[in-house]
């Protein structure tokens, strides 16, 4: 039997001004401070049932550390690993509470560059008994700052997507939802996922021609009235709105804000809307180069959003 993903876990992020990061995506944001491990600090939105979706950590540079996906059942990481080394990837194994909260855990390196992390084994603490929410089917009750949800979704650069779309298919079983082509008929974009969500990681090209670089992490607002009280958040605490703010995508149908974290640099997408996929004959969308303005930004502010960070 073959492993199997089955969502994404968190993003590990490695910032310059870990007080100006903290204080944007504790206080500002509204993420839950869950726990430390020396310097590092463990975060999860009002809705995140595992121990951490977001950890930060001072480094010299803004950087990611890795991008963490939960396997299907313990043994699949065992598989992962397996299957790697047969073709060659190099792996580092992580031990259980190396990685506080989390098991066992292998980490390694698409061709491109990108971090990766596959684990299974993870704690689910509970709320605080200050903060804990009086529905049993939630963790926190959501009283912070923007407050989203739930983590939603990577974002990465490269110079060849394609490469990257076929090795995430072939090796970890994502499914493609919809992509751009261009006339020469490269492909420019592809957003994949392993769960109904219309994607779990979006692989774009980058103009600047590097091969690995984070564009940005998203986690979800309930509507889209979230996202313009988002906004208003963000403005009182005078942090610009990149192109603006907020509006909505062609691909995916989603209500989107995008914004930085003023201490690192790393881009944060606010996410509300989209589709969910249940067909298992999906066939994938194409947008071609002259529906890629509408693809990309169905209406709202335009502008452009190249700079990003490195993995």
């Amino acid at each position: 039997m073959a492993a199997e993903i089955a969502k994404l876990g968190h993003t590990a992020l490695v910032t310059p001004n870990m007080e100006k990061s903290l204080w944007f995506f504790r206080d500002v944001i509204g993420l839950e401070e869950v726990d430390h491990q020396g310097d590092t600090v463990f975060l999860r939105a009002w809705g995140d049932w595992e121990h951490h979706t977001l950890s930060l950590t001072p480094g010299s540079e803004a950087r990611v550390d890795h991008m963490a996906w939960r396997a299907k059942q313990a043994s699949d990481v065992d598989l992962f690993a397996e299957q790697l080394k047969a073709q060659g990837t190099p792996i580092q194994w992580i031990e259980p509470g190396e990685e506080k909260g989390q098991g066992r855990a292998i980490r390694f390196r698409l061709p491109n560059g990108y971090p990766f992390e596959i684990y299974y084994d993870i704690e689910k603490p509970k709320a605080p008994e200050d903060k804990k929410s009086r529905l049993k089917n939630n963790v926190y009750r959501p009283s912070n700052g923007i407050a989203p949800r739930r983590i939603d979704h990577v974002n990465v650069w490269t110079s060849n997507p394609g490469e990257v779309h076929q090795w995430l298919s072939d090796n970890m079983g994502f499914k493609m939802r919809e992509s751009v082509r261009l006339s020469n008929g490269f492909v420019a974009g592809g957003w994949m996922s392993v769960t109904p969500l219309v994607h779990d990681i979006g692989v774009m090209l980058d103009p600047k021609g590097q091969s690995s670089r984070l564009h940005h992490l998203a986690y979800y607002m309930d509507n889209v009235t979230d996202i313009l009280r988002a906004a208003d958040i963000l403005r009182e605490y005078n942090i610009p709105l990149e192109m603006g703010g907020p509006g909505r995508h062609g691909i995916s149908q989603a209500f989107f804000l995008y914004v930085k974290d003023p201490g690192s640099g790393h881009r944060l997408e606010l996410f509300s809307g989209g589709y969910l996929i249940f067909d298992p004959d999906w066939e994938p969308i194409e947008w071609s180069e002259q529906e890629l303005d509408s693809g990309l930004i169905w209406y709202g502010p335009q502008g452009s959003m190249e700079d990003t960070t490195p993995c």
